[in-house]
Parts: structure tokens; C-alpha cells; sequence
């Protein structure tokens, strides 16, 4: 995969200091030729198409954190969870959120997703994934995640608006 600098950064953002103000996860469950995504009902990105995820409790590892909010959001007991790469998003409206994502992939796992408060689950094939509906970073780097290559990847936002990125291929 090509690694993808823009031109400008109009945030400014120092990466090499950058400091989170949030941490989160989001987990990819993987079927045969699908994934599992969910509508997200509440909170940051309600109303998109996402994986299912959040944040990280204190004492939680990323991991422990993905397989807890996976339980929560849909009932999927995923185990063996496989990081595959870390987002660094830089929010310039609002409270200016600076939020690190850690996102894995499982094979691996037990139940049936359900419906919760939190979000409505679906299994879509890998080559349907409806990335008009998605929040519109994941464009450069799920397609690369579902080959099965690890990635870092830096945003800029304003609101929704994605205003610069930078992802780079390990």
C-alpha cells in the first residue's frame, strides 16, 4: 500500500508532542468474507457506520478495553483480539477532543450480535463496506486493515469535515 501524505496540515499539529485528551478502541470481528459493524445510536460519530468500540477505562489495556466494549455494544464474547494500527485524530472545533485509537481485528470469538442502546449490529461483506456512511477517514486505512497490513494513521476534523491525513504502512 502507497503511504499517503497531504500537503498541509492546517491544524498545525506537532505530532512528536501530541497528547491525547481520549483513548478508544475499535474492534473488527471478522466471518468468513465479512465483518461486523455497527449503526452507532449515541455518543461521538452517533448516526455512522462504524466498528464496534470505545473507550479505554483506567487500568484497562487497549485489548481489555476492545473485548469489553465489543461485549457491551453487541453481546460478542471476542477473544485473541490482533492490533493492527493506531489513530491519532486532532479535533480543531468545539473542545478540540485529541483522540488515540487503537484498532484490532479477532477471528475469533463466541455468540450473536445483538441489538443494544448503543448500536445496531450487521455483518457486511468486506467488498460492501459502506464507506459513504462511515466516518470518512476509514476510507485510507480499512481497506489495508481487511488485507491484513498494520497502519498509523494521523487526522485532522472540523466537526465531521476531514481536513488532512497522514497514513503510513508498517
Amino acid at each position: 500500500m502507497e503511504e499517503d501524505h497531504s500537503q498541509t496540515n492546517p491544524a498545525a499539529v506537532d505530532w512528536t508532542a501530541w497528547q491525547p485528551s481520549m483513548r478508544a478502541t475499535l474492534l473488527f470481528l471478522h466471518r468468513d468474507e465479512e465483518i461486523l459493524l455497527i449503526h452507532k445510536k449515541s455518543g461521538l460519530g452517533s448516526g455512522k457506520k462504524n466498528a464496534p468500540g470505545g473507550k479505554i477505562e483506567p487500568g484497562e489495556t487497549a485489548a481489555e478495553g476492545a473485548v469489553r466494549e465489543i461485549f457491551e455494544e453487541v453481546g460478542i464474547e471476542a477473544r485473541n483480539p490482533e492490533e493492527m494500527g493506531v489513530l491519532r485524530f486532532q479535533f480543531i472545533n468545539g473542545d478540540r477532543l485529541a483522540l488515540h485509537c487503537v484498532v484490532f481485528r479477532s477471528f475469533d470469538f463466541e455468540g450473536e450480535a445483538h441489538e443494544t442502546a448503543e448500536a445496531d449490529p450487521f455483518w457486511c461483506p468486506v467488498d460492501k463496506v459502506p464507506y459513504d456512511k462511515m466516518w470518512s477517514d476509514d476510507r485510507y486505512w480499512l481497506p489495508g486493515l481487511l488485507m491484513g497490513n498494520k497502519f498509523d494513521g494521523d487526522f485532522v476534523f472540523d466537526n465531521e469535515e476531514l481536513l488532512w491525513r497522514d497514513v503510513r504502512w508498517r
